[in-house]
């Protein structure tokens, strides 16, 4: 029997082994373990804050051309590792091997985008009201930033912090999700080959309680991003708004999809089970909220089950599977629970929801399509995070808008509808903040914002070059040359 490989932290420049170790179990298969993961505990974390503390003015005063080189080194080796690296985040996260390919290459593209804002990254000269006074504004890193990422989106979300960070001049600490290391360790890896500041990376893989927690409350980790729950980034703000540190958080959504009568039945169909339940469903743009008004409900919920009985529930990494795993039996409880909330509130399951059996021991469920709900049922309110739907009936797109906007969220909102006038009303009135128009409300792009309003988001956008508003400070110089 091989012997389980077993990964250490990134401490200082050093490969550190943790005070336990955790499996990392592959949800297609639960006899297959990827490999042991070190769990630091909070001395381990605050060794890494401070090895980001020294790293920070050598990293900080790294030159353009010395951020962009290790950047786009990552980037490159990212798209060169994009099967092998795929493959892996399948196998940890239950993503289909074609979903990990593609996120791993968009993790990669992620990384050359930022290498190349670490060039950009510039400023501006004014003319001062007084006399023969000159005014500069320059951006500045923040200094140790804190990154906590989430287990549905193993190399992508964590490349869209780790990145931009690393390019303004920042030094990390990083804690993956627990469920899913190995991606983690991967970049790790990555950027310990190539010439980064000794210190100026740090993977800390562990527990929210010992190592999230210790990145919250420490009074040297000046910024920290968050991407996790609405409860847990709650009270993220909260300890760090009170020790007045920068603070980013992304907290999930309950995305309203309104279809109405002048749609594309196929686009619909498209858009709502693209959205809806590929990777899993686990994905905080999903589109878990179906709002369909009365001339096309009936047309519209046919064609979508119809569409979900040709759907391949299987092992991540089986040729032909469509669907994968769930992450784990927790998220699977969670999941059946809300089906079970539906419909005893009334609502319909009009396909799947059930867990299901395959070759090898996972945990697996046919995607859940509930209809007859309205806005006010726990369907529609609460995030349910896995391969569950519901459609509410509307009488017409005024309803269908109030009913999208009826929600303490606003991640992402979609419409299908071939109406210009429509269309264009409702992404300036859509109260979310990525709208889609005949596209799935899931799958944004890697050079543009990301980020919602009301509960969904908080802090400055990730992504793009308005990730700079985070992880910079803007700094106002005036000269007289006396």
């Amino acid at each position: 029997m091989s012997q389980i490989p077993e990964f250490k932290n990134y401490i200082g420049g050093e490969w550190v082994a943790g005070v336990d170790q955790r499996p990392n179990i592959n949800p297609s298969d639960t006899s297959d373990v990827i490999g042991l993961y070190a769990q630091a505990d909070a001395a381990q974390t605050e060794a890494a804050i401070a090895a980001a503390q020294a790293a920070f003015p050598a990293w900080a005063s790294s030159t353009p051309q010395q951020r962009f080189d290790v950047l786009d080194a990552v980037g490159s080796e990212l798209l060169a590792r994009r099967e092998e690296i795929g493959r892996l985040l399948s196998r940890e996260e239950g993503k289909t091997l074609a979903e990990g390919m593609g996120e791993t290459h968009r993790a990669a593209m992620i990384f050359k985008f930022f290498a190349a804002e670490a060039l950009r990254c510039g400023g501006e000269t004014l003319a001062s009201v007084r006399p023969g006074v000159s005014v500069d504004v320059f951006r500045q890193p923040v200094g140790v930033v804190g990154l906590i990422a989430p287990w549905n989106f193993p190399i992508a979300i964590p490349a869209w912090k780790i990145a931009p960070a690393l390019a303004y001049g920042n030094t990390v600490v990083f804690k993956p999700a627990e469920l899913v290391p190995g991606c983690a360790w991967t970049i790790a890896e990555i950027l310990s080959r190539t010439a980064l500041t000794k210190g100026a990376f740090n993977l800390v893989m562990g527990a929210g309680s010992q190592v999230g927690q210790t990145l919250v409350d420490s009074p040297r980790v000046k910024a920290l991003s968050f991407t996790g729950s609405v409860a847990t980034g709650r009270r993220v703000i909260a300890a760090c708004a009170a020790r007045q540190a920068k603070v980013q958080a992304e907290m999930g959504g309950k995305n309203p999809l309104i279809v109405l009568d002048d749609a594309d039945l196929d686009v619909a169909v498209n858009a709502a089970v693209q959205s809806a339940y590929f990777s899993t469903g686990q994905r905080c743009t999903a589109s878990s909220r179906i709002l369909v008004t009365e001339g096309i409900h009936d047309r519209f919920v046919d064609a979508v089950v119809a569409k979900l009985k040709t759907l391949k529930i299987d092992h991540a990494l089986k040729a032909g599977t469509d669907i994968g795993p769930v992450v784990d039996q927790r998220q699977l409880d969670q999941n059946l629970r809300y089906v079970d909330i539906a419909k005893k509130e009334g609502g319909t399951l009009a396909f799947g929801g059930e867990v299901v059996e395959r070759e090898t021991q996972g945990f697996y469920q046919l995607p859940a399509l509930i209809t007859g709900t309205t806005n006010a049922m726990t369907i529609s309110r609460e995030e349910v995070f896995g391969p569950v739907a519901n459609v509410v009936r509307a009488k017409d797109y005024d309803e269908a808008l109030a009913l999208a906007n009826d929600t303490e969220f606003g991640l992402s909102a979609g419409i299908c509808t071939r109406s210009l006038k429509h269309a264009a009303h409702f992404k300036l009135h859509s109260q979310a903040g990525m709208v889609m128009v005949n596209l799935p409300t899931a799958g944004v792009d890697y050079h543009v914002p990301f980020g919602g309003t009301k509960g969904s988001s908080y802090g400055p956008r990730e992504q793009g070059s308005y990730a700079r508003e985070f992880y910079t400070t803007v700094k106002t110089a005036y000269t007289f040359p006396g």
